[in-house]
């Protein structure tokens, strides 16, 4: 596997790559690599000549009172486990080599970055899709994979892609989760052992709403129901949202349609985990 940290090098390289006709396969990251991570490797490496993924830990898309500096790094880890997935180019920038100083500029899908993670993050999402464009600008990929779990953030960027032409295909796999349904994220290692088992309510609420659905429940309805089912578990020290959405326009359901995004946002002590599942009637 080559290990790239240049910009102009990962250019480059995927002009050279896409001028001999190979497709390029791209998956985004910000480390700390879990299973999740490397399905979205695999899927890329089944549709792809070439496997392109990125480290980079993206300060823009960080609110002052997150978790930035505390978020884990663990490059060697991580690189083997692209290795074995087998990923053909690494690309890990550094922070100036990104940001270098006087940069100025942002992209912002507006309406999508303002409603759920949007409201309670401000400037979040601007932060994503300025870095995400940037490295569709870097390493000019045929396609690129991100999972479910971060729906609205798949969403955001696909809308981009759409308004700037950009030539480039985004592709949304499925959230791969634990055995007893927790979804697969960087930020479940922050749990204690007691908010680890309490997260499985997450999961259990969603599959609770998606029955509720087919029993023809108006949206409200079970937007209270799971509410309370995500409050009922005494280690979540809130519920940010819970509820049915369009999954085109994140608008809150006040009907069931042909298809329905069930979303929940909880912190459990510090920790702020999220989930989802689109289902149809």
């Amino acid at each position: 596997m080559e290990i790239i940290r240049t910009p102009s090098m990962m250019k480059e390289t995927s002009k050279r790559l896409l001028m001999k006709g190979r497709t390029i396969g791209f998956v985004p990251t910000m480390g700390a690599l879990h299973e999740g991570h490397l399905y979205l490797s695999k899927c890329a490496r089944s549709e792809n000549d070439v496997v392109v993924a990125s480290i980079f830990v993206n300060p823009t898309q960080f609110g002052p009172t997150e978790d930035f500096q505390q978020y884990p790094r663990e490059f060697e880890s991580d690189r083997q486990k692209l290795e074995t997935a087998s990923v053909d180019i690494l690309f890990a920038p550094d922070v100036p080599a990104i940001y270098p100083e006087g940069f100025a500029t942002s992209v912002e899908v507006k309406g999508l970055s303002e409603k759920l993670c949007g409201a309670l993050r401000p400037g979040h999402f601007s932060g994503v899709a300025t870095i995400v464009c940037k490295f569709f600008n870097m390493v000019m990929p045929t396609r690129a994979y991100f999972g479910q779990k971060d729906f609205q953030q798949a969403l955001i960027i696909q809308k981009m892609i759409g308004d700037l032409n950009l030539n480039v295909e985004s592709i949304l796999c499925a959230t791969v989760r634990e055995g007893d349904g927790l979804a697969m994220s960087s930020r479940n290692r922050y749990l204690l052992p007691a908010e680890r088992e309490a997260a499985t309510v997450l999961y259990k609420t969603l599959q609770s709403a998606s029955r509720m659905i087919e029993t023809g429940l108006e949206p409200r309805v079970i937007m209270e129901r799971m509410q309370a089912m995500l409050m009922a578990e005494p280690l979540i020290t809130e519920v940010q949202y819970a509820g049915v959405y369009d999954p085109e326009t994140l608008n809150a359901r006040i009907a069931t349609g042909k298809r329905n995004l069930l979303a929940v946002a909880v912190k459990i002590g510090n920790t702020r985990l999220i989930d989802n599942i689109v289902v149809g009637l």
